[in-house]
């Protein structure tokens, strides 16, 4: 087993740092166009965060488990290796950005990943406001198991990731220069991402990279200011309910449909798909209108 460091968890001083840093620097030099800090946002995104820590803690176990299946049964193996790292945060890269967007167009996937889009601010605690049902990703990295990465190396690049978008969650930082913008994830691509408006909706799902956006078309580059949020807002600091909100409404959603292909769409369709009207029934041979109406 390769010997890691956990990233996540030596990067918690510099993220609590540097999120005091900008509260403080929104306080001196405020921006009165920007979304800044709100005491309860902030409380509620650091909550978040904390729970994930521990409920991540409990999902690792079944999903240790499989991976370690899956690496078993591969005769491959990737050797952890100074020049083998970074092809295997490219890759994970890559399968990132298909997590996110399939969190993004699959509502069972939205389910969880709406708890990091559910504020309508937009800084570095923003970052920390993290789903608890993080379950949901991890078939996305099989490929790189069963092409002999250990699961440990996984687990590694991943957590780069997530401490390389901590800081691109702020207002404060303006677009830089072209190059960087062209390659990398920005906070200038990452203020569209969270924005909610129609233009900017389901954009710039990269982690490190935004190049897989300019691939694969989903790249939409930062010009009118963002409105940060849901289309449907949720009115609620309660944790519990930022967690689980859309699981409830998938559920109230199920409940009052009409048939199985449209309880089968509200779970695995999009976040905002509507079913088709309902077909009107044809008139039974030798029925009258009235007793078909």
């Amino acid at each position: 087993m390769p010997n890691l460091p956990d990233v996540v968890l030596w990067s918690i001083p510099a993220f609590v740092l540097l999120t005091v840093l900008e509260m403080v620097s929104h306080r001196v030099h405020p921006d009165g166009d920007a979304a800044g800090y709100e005491t309860k946002d902030a409380a509620t995104s650091i909550g978040m965060g904390l729970g994930s820590l521990a409920f991540d803690a409990l999902w690792k176990i079944p999903v240790v488990a499989i991976y370690t299946a899956v690496y078993e049964l591969t005769p491959l193996r990737v050797p952890v290796l100074w020049w083998t790292i970074p092809l295997m945060l490219l890759a994970q890269d890559f399968l990132y950005y298909w997590q996110h967007r399939g969190h993004h167009v699959i509502r069972i996937l939205w389910a969880c990943h709406v708890v990091h889009h559910s504020s309508r601010k937009f800084n570095l605690s923003t970052a920390l406001r993290q789903p608890w049902t993080g379950v949901t990703g991890w078939p996305f990295y099989l490929p790189m198991i069963a092409l002999g990465v250990h699961p440990a190396a996984v687990a590694f690049c991943y957590s780069i990731n997530l401490v390389y978008q901590f800081w691109i969650h702020t207002e404060r930082i303006d677009k830089l220069p072209r190059p960087f913008e062209y390659v990398l994830n920005t906070p200038s691509h990452h203020r569209v991402h969270h924005a909610s408006q129609g233009g900017y909706l389901d954009r710039n799902f990269g982690g490190i990279l935004i190049v897989w956006d300019r691939m694969f078309g989903s790249w939409v580059g930062e010009t009118d200011r963002p409105v940060y949020g849901l289309t449907k807002n949720i009115e609620t600091y309660n944790p519990l309910r930022v967690a689980t909100h859309e699981y409830a409404a998938i559920a109230r959603d199920v409940r009052s449909a009409h048939d199985w292909r449209e309880r089968v769409g509200r779970v695995f369709r999009g976040p905002g798909w509507q079913p088709g009207p309902m077909p009107e029934r044809s008139p039974q041979p030798g029925a009258t209108p009235e007793a078909a109406a």
